[in-house]
C-alpha cells in the first residue's frame, strides 16, 4: 500500500536488495536472504522455506565468483528478484525459480535443466527453461530476433503465467541497477524496456512495476526531460501539502458521518505519466489536472457508489472527467471509479474509488490471483483473462512476416483501447482505431463472415467506420452472405479479424488464392529483368517454399494468395532463388529509349515479320507502353543501338514524340505481313493489356482466371485498383495470336458476371 506522503525515493514493488554489504562468511548462510524469508513469514500464505533455502544455495553455489558489471557478486541479483516476486505474492515455485532463472544460461558447464528438474521438480524446471528460451536465440537478423523474442515470450506466458512475472522482475532489478552499465546499453536497455515490458506489465495489470519501468527507463531515455518533471513535482507538492492534508481530513470526516468503512490515501501522479502528458499532448504542467489524488478504498462495490456520492456532495465535479472502470472495466481487469473535482482552494484534483479486491488487482493485475486466490476457479479465472496471448499466438503461426507480427503486438498489447457495446448491453474491449469488422469478429467469427451490414447508435454504417468509446453496434448478417471480402485485411485493425479473415479465405479459396499467389509471385520476378521458363519458375518456387519450411509451391502461392505472406517481405529470398535457378545472360549496352520491350525478331527468325521503311527482316521490338498485335496500325522508332522499336500508330508517346522536333525524323512508317495476321495454333507470342471494369465482387477473379483456362489462353498478369467500394479495375495480360483473336478473347470475358466495359490499355 503506497505512502500518504510524497517520496520520489520510494521504490514501487519494494527496496532493492542491499547488494554487496554483506561478505560471505561473515553471517550465517542465509543472511543474503533474511529480508526475502521476512517477507514470507508475513505472508498468509503457506510455502516450503526448505525448497526455497535450498535453491539460493544451489544458486549461490553455481554462481560462485561470478560478478555483475557493478562489482557485486551475481548472487545479489536472482536474490533482489525472488524478494520482488515475493512482494508480488508468488509462490514457491516461482520463488525456486528466481533464484535459478540464470543458472542454466550463464552456468552449463556447472547444471542444466535436467538437474534442476531432478533437485526442484517439473514445475521449477519448466520456468526456468522458459526464462531461458525467452534469450537464448538464434536467428538470422536483427528483426527477425526482435520478433522471435517476444514470439518465445508469449509462448512462455501461454504455458505458464509466472514466466514473465519473474521475466518481469528480472527487468526490474536489472533497471535498478542499470547505472553500472556502458551509456550505450543503457539507452538500448532502457528503450526495451519502455517499448515492450512496461506495456507488458500494463496489460497484465501490474500498475506498480509498469509505473517503476517507465520511471527508471525515462530517467535513461531523457535525463533532463525527468529532471524538470521531477523537480516541479516536488516544488508544486511541497507548496501544496497542506491542501492534499485538508481535503483528506474533509472527506474522512463526511465518509464516517455516512457510515462508510474505508481506507484513505493520497498520490501524486507518476514523473513519466505526467512527461507524457506535457510531451504527447503538448500541456504545461499547470494543465495536469489529475496531478492531485486521493484513493478511498472500501468494502463492497455497492459502498464505491455511496462514497462517489458523498465526493460529489461536498466538491464541483468538472464535466467529462467521470470514468466507470467498475461497470466497464479495463482488459487487463482494473476496476474503480474516477472521477476529477475541483477543492475548496480552487485546485483540482483526482479521487479513485475501489474496493480492497479491486485494489489488489490494480496494484498486481494477473498476479494478484497467487497473492489473493487459489484453486482451480482461479486457473480457470486466470486463463480466461489470459485468452488474448493465445490469440496473438494464432497471428504469429499464420504469418511469417516479422513485421506484421510487431505491428500485431503494438495493436493488440500496446495500444490504447476503446470500449463499446453490443445491443444486449454487453461491453466488447477494442484497440483504439478498430472498426466494425474487428467488433464482428470479436463477437464470433462466423458472424464476422456472414455481416452485410452495421447500425452504430441506432444508424447504417459503413463497416469500415471507426467505431469510438461507448458506441452501441448492430451487426447486420445474412446466411447466404459469401464470405468476407479481401479488402477487408487492409481495413482491420486487430490481429483476431485478421486471422480469421485470412483463415476463411486459406480454407474456402485455395485455388483462388493459388493463382492470386503466382500471379504476385511473378509480377515480383519480372522486376529482375531475366526471362525464365515455367520449368524454372517451378524451381525457384521450390526453393522459396523449402527455405520458409512450406511443404510445396502450391502451398507457397495459397499462402501468398490469402495473405500469409507478404512478397514485399520476402523479397531478398525470392531475388537470392532467382539467381540460383536463371543465370544472366550475356551483358547487353543500356537502352536508352524504350528500354523495357515484350519481343524481339532478328531477321530469319520465327514469329513476328514486320515491314519497316519497305524493308523486312529488321531487327525490330515491339514496345511495352502500347504493345502492339498483328493487325494494328503500326509505326516503327528508331532506337540508338537497338533496332527499330514498334508502337501503335495512335500510342501517346507516337503522338506526343512527332510534336518534338529532334525526334520527327525517327519515326518510318511500319506495317504486318499478311502472314503474321493469320497464325494460328497455340503458339502465341504477343501480349495484350486488357483493361476490364467491373463490379467489385468474390469470385471476379477467379472466374476470370477460370473463363481464360476454358478457352486455352495464358494469364501472364493480373493488377487490381479500387476506383470505390462498388467498383473495380483490373488490368490483365495475356498471351494471344493478333488482334481478332484479343477481341474474341474479351467479347467472351465480357459474359461474365458484373463486367462493364473491357478496352485495352494498362490502367490509368
Amino acid at each position: 500500500m503506497e505512502n500518504d506522503t510524497y517520496n520520489p525515493a520510494v521504490s514501487a514493488v519494494t527496496e532493492p536488495v542491499n547488494s554487496g554489504t554483506e561478505k560471505e562468511g561473515n553471517e550465517d548462510e542465509y543472511s543474503l536472504i533474511r529480508n526475502l524469508l521476512n517477507i514470507l513469514e508475513s505472508q498468509d500464505r503457506k510455502y516450503d522455506i526448505p525448497k526455497i533455502k535450498s535453491a539460493f544455495l544451489y544458486a549461490k553455489e553455481l554462481h560462485r565468483d561470478q560478478y555483475r558489471i557493478s562489482g557485486d557478486p551475481y548472487i545479489t541479483h536472482p536474490v533482489a528478484v525472488a524478494e520482488i516476486c515475493a512482494n508480488l505474492g508468488l509462490d514457491t515455485e516461482s520463488l525456486c525459480a528466481a533464484f535459478l532463472h540464470d543458472t542454466v544460461e550463464d552456468c552449463n558447464d556447472k547444471t542444466n535443466i535436467f538437474d534442476i528438474r531432478s533437485k526442484f521438480g517439473d514445475e521449477v524446471a519448466m520456468l526456468v527453461d522458459g526464462l531461458t528460451k525467452i534469450v537464448k536465440l538464434e536467428v538470422e537478423d536483427k528483426e527477425e530476433e526482435h520478433m522471435e523474442n517476444l514470439r518465445k515470450m508469449l509462448l512462455a506466458m501461454a504455458k505458464d503465467i509466472r514466466v514473465i512475472f519473474i521475466k518481469l522482475c528480472d527487468r526490474l532489478h536489472n533497471m535498478r541497477t542499470l547505472n553500472a552499465k556502458p551509456e550505450g546499453k543503457q539507452r538500448i536497455t532502457a528503450l526495451e524496456t519502455m517499448h515492450v515490458y512496461a506495456p507488458l506489465a500494463h496489460r497484465l495489470g501490474m500498475q506498480r512495476i509498469k509505473q517503476e519501468l517507465e520511471n527508471l527507463a525515462l530517467s535513461y531515455l531523457d535525463p533532463i526531460g525527468y529532471e524538470e518533471v521531477r523537480s516541479d513535482i516536488e516544488r508544486k507538492y511541497g507548496s501544496n501539502q497542506g491542501f492534499i492534508e485538508n481535503a483528506k481530513e474533509y472527506i474522512s470526516e463526511k465518509l464516517k458521518e455516512n457510515g462508510i468503512n474505508f481506507t484513505l490515501e493520497g498520490r501524486v501522479k507518476s514523473v513519466y505519466s505526467i512527461y507524457r502528458k506535457m510531451y504527447n499532448q503538448n500541456k504545461s504542467f499547470d494543465e495536469i489536472y489529475d496531478f492531485y489524488a486521493l484513493r478511498v478504498i472500501v468494502d463492497t462495490e455497492l459502498e464505491c457508489y455511496s462514497a462517489l456520492g458523498v465526493i460529489h456532495e461536498i466538491y464541483n465535479s468538472m464535466p467529462g472527467r467521470f470514468k466507470d472502470y467498475i461497470s466497464t472495466p479495463k482488459p487487463n481487469m482494473y476496476r474503480s471509479l474516477h472521477t476529477t473535482v475541483i477543492g475548496r482552494d480552487g485546485i483540482p484534483f483526482e479521487v479513485q474509488i475501489r474496493t480492497k479486491e479491486m485494489h489488489h488487482i490494480a496494484e498486481y493485475g494477473v498476479a494478484a490471483h497467487w497473492k489473493y486466490k487459489t484453486g482451480e476457479k482461479s486457473k480457470i479465472e486466470i486463463d480466461e483473462k489470459l485468452s488474448w496471448i493465445a490469440k496473438l499466438i494464432e497471428t504469429e503461426d499464420d504469418t511469417r512476416d516479422p513485421e506484421e507480427f510487431i505491428q500485431a503486438l503494438k495493436i493488440d498489447i500496446f495500444q490504447d483501447e476503446i470500449f463499446v457495446f453490443t445491443p444486449k448491453g454487453d461491453v466488447i474491449s477494442l484497440p483504439q482505431g478498430a472498426t466494425i469488422i474487428d467488433f464482428a469478429y470479436s463477437i464470433h467469427t462466423e458472424i464476422g463472415h456472414r455481416m452485410t451490414g452495421a447500425k452504430v447508435n441506432g444508424m447504417i454504417a459503413p463497416i469500415d467506420r471507426k467505431l469510438q468509446n461507448g458506441e452501441i453496434v448492430q451487426i447486420i448478417t445474412s446466411s447466404s452472405a459469401k464470405g468476407p471480402s479481401r479488402d477487408w485485411l487492409s481495413i482491420v485493425k486487430t490481429s483476431e479479424a485478421r486471422n480469421k479473415i485470412r483463415q476463411w479465405f486459406k480454407k474456402e479459396k485455395r485455388p483462388e488464392n493459388i493463382i492470386v499467389g503466382k500471379t504476385e509471385l511473378e509480377r515480383e520476378l519480372k522486376r529482375f529483368g531475366r526471362p525464365y521458363t515455367e520449368s524454372q519458375l517451378s524451381d525457384i518456387s521450390a526453393g522459396i517454399a523449402s527455405r520458409l519450411s512450406i511443404s510445396s509451391p502450391d502451398d507457397l502461392y495459397n499462402a501468398i494468395g490469402y495473405g500469409g505472406i507478404s512478397v514485399s517481405k520476402i523479397s531478398a529470398k525470392i531475388r537470392e532463388e532467382f539467381d540460383k535457378v536463371v543465370k544472366p545472360a550475356d551483358p547487353v549496352p543500356e537502352i536508352t529509349e524504350d528500354n523495357v520491350v515484350l519481343h524481339e525478331r532478328k531477321p530469319g527468325g520465327s514469329g513476328a515479320n514486320i515491314i519497316v521503311d519497305g524493308e523486312s527482316g529488321c531487327l525490330v521490338r515491339l514496345s511495352k507502353c502500347c504493345n502492339p498485335l498483328p493487325g494494328d496500325e503500326i509505326v516503327g522508332f528508331i532506337t540508338k543501338g537497338y533496332g527499330i522499336s514498334i508502337h501503335k500508330a495512335d500510342c501517346p508517346n507516337v503522338i506526343n514524340s512527332r510534336k518534338n522536333p529532334d525526334s520527327a525524323d525517327r519515326w518510318l512508317e511500319a506495317h504486318w505481313e499478311d502472314s503474321e495476321l493469320h497464325t494460328s495454333g497455340q503458339g502465341f507470342s504477343y501480349e495484350a493489356v486488357l483493361q476490364i471494369q467491373s463490379e467489385n465482387r468474390d469470385l471476379l477473379i477467379a472466374d476470370i482466371s477460370t473463363a481464360l483456362a476454358e478457352i486455352k489462353v495464358p494469364l501472364l498478369q493480373i493488377n487490381t485498383i479500387k476506383r470505390s467500394p462498388d467498383l473495380v479495375i483490373l488490368s490483365i495480360t495475356i498471351s494471344c495470336k493478333n488482334i481478332e483473336h484479343c477481341r474474341n478473347i474479351a467479347a467472351r470475358l465480357k459474359n461474365i458476371k458484373g463486367i462493364i466495359d473491357i478496352s485495352r490499355g494498362r490502367v490509368s
